[in-house]
């Protein structure tokens, strides 16, 4: 076996509250450190350390909130700064390779892979803000020439990079992302003690997972539930588990007689062992999505064994196949039937939560890292 090749790995997302990048950067980091194949040093945006941090930073906000406000361009006078930074430790540290899962590499004297997850800013331009917007389209054509290789989290998005920025096929491979062993599935004695906590009962409730911003069209799903029998939103609440994000006023508006009722539980950002019993404690796992780059949710929520409903956008089919119960995004009906379905239909619950199961046992971080590696190995093979 050959000596490990060192790495450098751009880790700035972990430091804010967990998203989906930042659940990428961790769980592939975890996997690529055990196969003893790479060394790597994680980047934080000041400098490098050789220390993967398993939970989030704290204390930024104010400070990053300060910064919008006092200073004109504020994410490229920080990346102005980061830049600077990561080019004189990478002068140090010789790297062979520098992997940056988060779109936007920095400048590397070497051979650089990069993750492209999604287009959403360009297909729901609306969905972000203005300013990520206007950054994504200046900096990351040049990030897509400046990469040897591409990563993609399935092929839908690879094909959407391909016909729209004509990168060559042979230079962006799609790698499918994994759930944790965390997400796994529950039973009633093993998920009651926390559920009650938070005035839940097993099986008894709906679950939505992600960020509260608008391209997760989490409205869809508010709408399609107020419109349940007033019986059904009583004992089955909607569960929502999300930080804040953004472009939010008019979902807030929708929710608020619903949570007045308390027939819409928000629950905010959640840690992952709660989450891991909030998912295995579910009816079923309600994912709406306008656009995905992958979607962890349903997949986290199949491995544990909860059925889910998915919108029929992007990559949401490749990811629960035939497992999953596909709508379209605008079909309130067929959210409620689906909805009154499982709760009604004990068997064919049964049915789709036993296909879940398989369906998620296709996809592993572990295979997400082999596959990773090849990507380096081939990279650094042409360097």
């Amino acid at each position: 076996m050959q000596p490990p090749f060192r790495l450098a790995l751009n880790a700035k997302s972990l430091m804010s509250p967990f998203t989906g990048i930042a659940q990428y950067t961790r769980n592939l980091s975890l996997e690529l450190e055990a196969t003893g194949e790479v060394e790597i040093a994680y980047f934080y945006g000041l400098g490098f350390s050789p220390e993967l941090r398993s939970v989030p930073a704290v204390g930024h906000e104010g400070a990053k909130r300060l910064v919008r406000a006092t200073i004109p361009k504020p994410y490229m006078a920080a990346r102005l700064v980061q830049q600077t930074a990561f080019s004189l430790g990478a002068a140090r540290r010789r790297f062979a390779l520098y992997h940056d899962p988060n779109y936007l590499p920095y400048r590397f004297d070497g051979p650089t892979v990069v993750t492209a997850h999604d287009l959403s800013w360009i297909r729901y331009p609306e969905t972000h803000p203005a300013e990520r917007v206007a950054v994504m389209n200046d900096l990351f054509p040049a990030a897509l020439e400046r990469a040897n290789h591409v990563l993609t989290d399935a092929g839908f998005v690879r094909e959407e990079i391909i016909d729209e920025f004509g990168v060559a096929p042979e230079r962006i491979t799609s790698v499918p992302l994994g759930a944790r062993s965390t997400f796994h599935p529950r039973t009633a004695a093993e998920c009651d003690a926390l559920l009650a906590e938070r005035g839940l009962t097993y099986r008894g409730y709906i679950l939505c997972v992600g960020t509260l911003e608008p391209r997760k069209n989490l409205q869809l799903a508010i709408r399609a539930y107020a419109e349940l029998p007033r019986t059904f939103r009583e004992r089955c609440p909607l569960v929502l588990v999300g930080m804040k994000g953004w472009l939010t006023s008019n979902l807030e508006s929708l929710m608020q007689p619903l949570v007045a009722a308390e027939q819409i539980r928000p629950q905010g950002f959640t840690a992952d062992e709660v989450l891991a019993v909030l998912y295995a404690g579910a009816q079923a796992l309600v994912y709406p999505s306008l656009y995905e780059g992958f979607g962890l949710p349903p997949l986290e929520a199949m491995a544990s064994g909860t059925p889910v409903i998915v919108s029929n956008r992007s990559t949401l089919p490749e990811v629960v196949g035939e497992a999953g119960v596909i709508i379209d995004a605008e079909d309130e009906r067929g959210l409620r039937e689906a909805l009154l379905r499982f709760d009604e239909d004990a068997a064919y619950w049964q049915g789709r939560a036993s296909a879940s199961l398989t369906q998620a046992s296709r996809f592993s971080w572990r295979r997400c890292a082999e596959q990773t590696l090849a990507v380096y190995r081939q990279v650094l093979a042409q360097a």
